[in-house]
Parts: C-alpha cells; sequence; structure tokens
C-alpha cells in the first residue's frame, strides 16, 4: 500500500510523507526548520494572550464584555434603525441605553434596554430619552417594558469567569445574526 501525495504546508510542492501520514511538511530541512518556527511562533502567542489576561482587572474584563456586547446589539439593531428618531444608520452608530450605565449598572448588559440609536440622538440630545422611551415599547413592548423597569435596582456583580462567558456568548449570537 503506497502513501498519498500531500503538498508542502510551507513550500506548496507535492511530496510522499516519509515518516507518518500526517507529516505536514516535506523532508526538506529548510521547510522542517520553517515549519517549527511557525509552531513555536503560535505557542508563544498563546502563552502571551493567557500572560496578559491573568493582568487583566475586573474592569478590563467589564470594558471587553461591553465591546462585545455593544457589537452585538449594532448588528442586531442595524436593519431596524434608530430607536429614537427612526433614521436607518449609515456608518457609526451606537448601542445606546435607555437606562444609562452610570444610574442603573444593573441594566448594562441587558438586551431590553440597549438598541441601536444613531450618533446624533445618542451623544448630541443626550440619548433623546422622551423619543427613546416611545420607539421602545414600540419596539419591546409593554409587558417587557414594565419587566424592565421592575429590574432596576437588582444587585448585579458578574464575577471574571461569568464575564468570560458572557463574552463568548454574545461573540457566538453575533456570529449567528
Amino acid at each position: 500500500m503506497s502513501v498519498r501525495q500531500k503538498k508542502c504546508r510551507i513550500c506548496k510542492e507535492w511530496f510522499r510523507p516519509r515518516y507518518s501520514t500526517l507529516q505536514p511538511v516535506c523532508n526538506n530541512p529548510k521547510c522542517i526548520l520553517e515549519f517549527k518556527k511557525q509552531q513555536d511562533a503560535k505557542k508563544r502567542k498563546a502563552e502571551t494572550k493567557q500572560m496578559r489576561e491573568a493582568l487583566y482587572t475586573y474592569s478590563t474584563w467589564l470594558k471587553k464584555l461591553q465591546v462585545v456586547f455593544n457589537r452585538y446589539i449594532r448588528e442586531r439593531d442595524k436593519a431596524k434603525g434608530c430607536i429614537s428618531c427612526g433614521r436607518s444608520f449609515s456608518g457609526k452608530y451606537d448601542a445606546g441605553h435607555f437606562y444609562s450605565v452610570g444610574s442603573h449598572p444593573e441594566l448594562r448588559f441587558d438586551e431590553d434596554n440597549v438598541h441601536g440609536q444613531c450618533v446624533y440622538c445618542n451623544q448630541h440630545k443626550h440619548g433623546s430619552i422622551a423619543e427613546y422611551s416611545e420607539g421602545l415599547e414600540a419596539r419591546i413592548g409593554v409587558d417587557r417594558l414594565k419587566a424592565l423597569r421592575g429590574r432596576r435596582g437588582q444587585n448585579l456583580k458578574l464575577s471574571i469567569p461569568e464575564i468570560k462567558e458572557e463574552i463568548e456568548h454574545y461573540k457566538q449570537k453575533t456570529k449567528e445574526l
């Protein structure tokens, strides 16, 4: 039984594996060394990432979650337009909070509390809360709005492993959209 030819990952030449059918590169020493360098670089990059993450503070993890969460909200609402003024989005737009993060941190990552909002309404009109309220009721309904109001004041303190889990959760939800 002969071993089938494979393409070398480095030089892209066809070769017949000599040592194992899983052999990724040809028998050229330059290709073997280059492949080893690439593998070592990947390993160092993974180790560096792991060490860097070990130095992250709680607030750093929260910021990372906020970025991923906002990306999900923008992707979810990009076809719906601004919740306050109804304009369709072109270019940059924000993930605007109905109840601000400063006064209600427990609703920071609540999907009913955060919706796509144009930069003008969110930043220049300070959230345009009156229009946001009307748009919110139309978008999520009266029952979910009452439930959102009921969640105000509840204590939400995520641990770092929970934050990491939420980051992965929202990355996956963004991919699914």
